[in-house]
C-alpha cells in the first residue's frame, strides 16, 4: 500500500483547546518526546500504536487528518495522545516561576507545550533505543525497525513491532537496524516480559517511584530511561529524566555543577515539585534553543 495509494479524509479542527506557535507545534511531536513524527512540510505525519494521522497548524488552530475511514474512536485516540484531558496551564499556574526567574523566561518561551502521552510499552522501546544518540538518530532506528518487524497499518506506515514480535525477530535481526549494542538489551526485555503476562499495565499503575523502581530491574533501563518512560508513557509528571543536556542546564541555571544525575533529579522534584517533569521539559528544550 503505496503512499500515493492512501485516501486521506479531509483536514478537521483537532477539537482541543490548544493554539501553540510554530515553534511550540514543532518541538512538542519531535523535541525528543517521541520519535515516530516527520515533517512533511505543510503538515507532520506520525505514527503510534496502529494509528497514522497527520496534524497541521492553522491560524484557526490544529487540525488533523487520518487514513479514511476516519473515525471517533481514531480521534479520541489522538486526543488522548495529545493529553487533551490534561490543563497544561494550571499546571504552568502550579510551578514556582513566580520565584524562578530561569523557569518563569523557559515557560514564556514555550508557552503550549505539551507532554505526550504514549502507549506505555512503546515508549519503552524507543527509549531503549535512545541511548547516547540524538533524536534524529532515533528516530532512524525506530523508523527501519518498524519497517523490518512492524505490521504495514492504514496509511502506508509500519507501527514499531510488539513485544512479542521482537522475541520472534532475535537479537541478531535487531542488530540489523542500527541498534548496536542496544539489540541485547531490547532482545532481553523482549524475552523477560514474554514470561511475564501483564507486567508492563502492572508497572504502568502503580505509583511514581514503585514503577520506577520496577523499570530499572530490566535490561539496559537506567533512571534517566526509566524517567522518560514513566513521563512520555504514564503520564507521571513528577519524573525528572536527567541526560547531559538536562546536566548542562541545570548547572548553569542552578549552580549544580559537578552534581550526579541522581542527585540533579532529586533536586528537581523537589524543586518543582509535582509537576517536575513538565518544568524539565521547558528547560531542556530551551537550553537546546540557546545552544542552537
Amino acid at each position: 500500500m503505496g503512499k500515493s495509494a492512501v485516501a486521506w479524509s479531509r483536514w478537521s479542527s483537532l477539537d482541543l483547546d490548544w493554539h501553540p506557535s510554530e515553534a511550540v507545534f514543532n518541538e512538542t511531536l519531535s523535541g525528543g518526546q517521541a520519535f515516530r513524527w516527520r515533517n512533511e512540510g505543510d503538515y507532520w505525519e506520525g505514527v503510534w500504536a496502529s494509528y497514522s494521522v497527520r496534524l497541521r497548524l492553522t491560524i484557526k488552530g490544529v487540525e488533523w487528518s487520518a487514513p479514511k475511514p476516519s473515525n471517533h474512536s481514531r480521534l479520541a485516540a489522538l486526543k488522548r495522545y495529545l493529553s487533551a484531558d490534561i490543563d497544561f496551564n494550571e499546571i504552568t499556574d502550579a510551578l514556582p516561576w513566580r520565584s524562578d526567574s530561569n523557569l518563569e523566561q523557559a515557560l514564556k518561551q514555550w508557552s503550549g507545550l505539551r507532554i505526550l502521552r504514549q502507549p506505555f510499552g512503546e515508549t519503552l522501546l524507543c527509549f531503549l533505543c535512545s541511548s547516547t544518540k540524538r533524536i534524529e538518530q532515533i528516530s532512524e532506528i525506530c523508523e527501519r525497525m518498524a519497517v523490518s518487524h512492524g505490521e504495514l497499518i492504514a496509511g502506508g506506515r509500519h507501527r514499531l513491532p510488539t513485544w512479542d514480535e521482537i522475541y520472534e525477530a532475535g537479537e541478531s535481526a535487531l542488530r540489523g537496524t542500527g541498534m548496536g549494542y542496544r539489540a541485547r538489551y531490547i532482545w532481553q526485555t523482549s524475552a523477560f516480559l514474554k514470561t511475564h503476562s501483564g507486567w508492563l499495565e502492572e508497572v504502568e499503575s502503580l505509583q511514581y517511584e514503585h514503577a520506577k523502581s520496577r523499570l530499572v530491574e530490566l535490561p539496559g533501563v537506567g533512571e534517566k530511561i526509566a524517567d522518560c518512560v514513566l513521563l512520555f508513557g504514564a503520564g507521571k509528571l513528577e519524573a525528572f529524566p536527567v541526560d547531559t543536556w538536562i546536566l548542562k542546564t541545570m548547572a548553569k541555571l542552578y549552580d549544580l555543577e559537578g552534581w550526579k544525575p541522581h542527585q540533579v533529579a532529586h533536586f528537581g522534584r523537589a524543586h518543582f515539585g509535582r509537576f517536575a517533569g513538565y518544568a524539565q521539559q521547558v528547560l531542556f528544550t530551551e537550553m537546546r534553543r540557546r545552544e542552537g
